[in-house]
């Protein structure tokens, strides 16, 4: 015996609806998928330079390795955003940020090991120290694709005149540190810090490249305040938007919440490797653009939130257990340690289902409200023999949870 319901007013699966509105195909003529490829291939080998001239100078460490992971992972979203919508200025932003931010880092370390640690046989050292002057500013590329998300288009006119004054200030600030670097060099006068930055600027005559604190403070502050204003403009549009806007500001929030979350605990705990989270970003990005599993993300929010109280309450009661063993017990430490650690593990499943409910009841109230439906049936149906029953059942079941416009249910019965 075989039964299929069959529910009115069918809605297509989540994160395989229609497309949305195209974005303007006369942005970015010249892009190209081929383009796309040169750009990645470029951040892929510029950042294997990057590492090997940091071992090289020996200043490889966890945060190069992190920020190697991070760097791939926005040249990776943005490669795959840029083939899939040539005509969306967000993915070749995102390319091109990378690109710009490896190959600062890479001419970076080459002007450490010229002019710091004394290799003096190394070619065009003047051009790696004013090619190093890029990476600095190319951080203020990424709230220009906060403001443009997800589609590439500009939000207004106003924020249009925002975005020319952004990339003025941002401009400046350039022309500021290549005009340090080239001052340095003409004075014949290059004295690099261990990190790069270039030292004993006193020297150096010019009021662009020796600018006063009065003139490079605000423009400084002006680029962080327009750069917040991106931000906010996207969280008013949250508040506002419905429908699939929705899920895809939802899904460039939750990634730049872990992304928040992961600097923080890595500034306070001072684990560099951490700091792998801000790849949460670019692939929150990614998927809200792309629309890949759009629909996903209540259900992603509600387990990492439920696991993240799960792992602290169970470090709670670990560390709890062992305190009261060793300091008012006097256990052993090794027998407290085991103990605490079988209680902790007896506890993880208990422990994660209710607290999963609790979650999936306050932020994913349609993931509970089915499974609740769910049960109630399949208890129902235990105990049930009737065919006609349980047709009835399952109709007032799928009737309670849809409220569908008609109902059928067919049934065969086969030998």
């Amino acid at each position: 015996m075989r039964s299929v319901a069959c529910v009115g007013q069918a809605q297509p699966a989540p994160g395989h609806g229609p497309a949305g509105p195209e974005v303007t195909a006369g942005r970015f003529r010249a892009a190209s998928p081929a383009l796309a490829w040169v750009l990645g291939g470029a951040v892929l080998v510029l950042a294997a330079a990057a590492v090997v001239l940091s071992a090289v100078a020996g200043r490889l460490s966890i945060h190069i390795i992190a920020g190697v992971v991070i760097v791939l992972t926005f040249a990776g979203v943005g490669l795959v955003v840029a083939r899939r919508q040539p005509g969306n200025p967000i993915g070749w932003i995102m390319v091109v940020f990378t690109l710009d931010y490896v190959l600062g880092a890479a001419a970076s370390d080459y002007a450490v090991l010229y002019y710091r640690l004394g290799h003096r046989g190394l070619p065009l050292a003047a051009l790696a120290l004013l090619l190093s002057a890029v990476q600095a500013p190319s951080f203020a590329m990424f709230p220009v694709v906060i403001v443009l998300f997800p589609d590439g288009a500009v939000p207004g006119r106003r924020w249009r005149w925002a975005l020319r004054a952004y990339a003025g200030l941002v401009a400046f600030v350039l022309a500021v540190i290549v005009a340090a670097a080239a001052a340095a060099l003409a004075g014949h006068d290059v004295h690099l810090g261990p990190t790069g930055n270039l030292t004993g600027s006193d020297h150096l005559g010019g009021w662009l490249a020796n600018p006063p604190g009065w003139l490079i403070s605000p423009v400084i502050a002006a680029i962080v305040i327009i750069g917040l204003s991106f931000v906010g403009h996207q969280v008013l549009s949250w508040r506002r938007a419905d429908g699939d806007r929705r899920e895809q500001l939802k899904w460039l929030a939750c990634g730049g919440a872990v992304a928040a979350a992961s600097l923080i605990v890595a500034a306070v705990l001072g684990v560099a490797g951490l700091l792998a989270g801000l790849a949460a970003l670019p692939v929150g990005i990614g998927v809200g653009i792309l629309r890949y599993r759009l629909y996903d993300i209540d259900r992603i929010i509600s387990r990492t939130l439920a696991y993240a109280l799960v792992t602290g309450l169970l470090a709670g009661v670990y560390a709890g257990l062992v305190l009261l063993a060793t300091r008012v017990l006097s256990v052993h430490a090794p027998v407290a340690v085991a103990a605490a650690t079988l209680a902790a593990a007896a506890l993880f499943n208990p422990l994660r289902r209710q607290v999963q409910r609790m979650v999936d009841r306050r932020f994913n109230r349609a993931r509970y409200d089915a499974d609740q439906t769910v049960a109630a049936f399949a208890a129902r149906l235990k105990d049930e023999v009737d065919l006609d029953s349980i047709r009835d059942d399952l109709a007032g079941a799928v009737h309670q949870a849809l409220e569908p416009a008609h109902v059928s249910v067919w049934i065969s019965r086969r030998s």
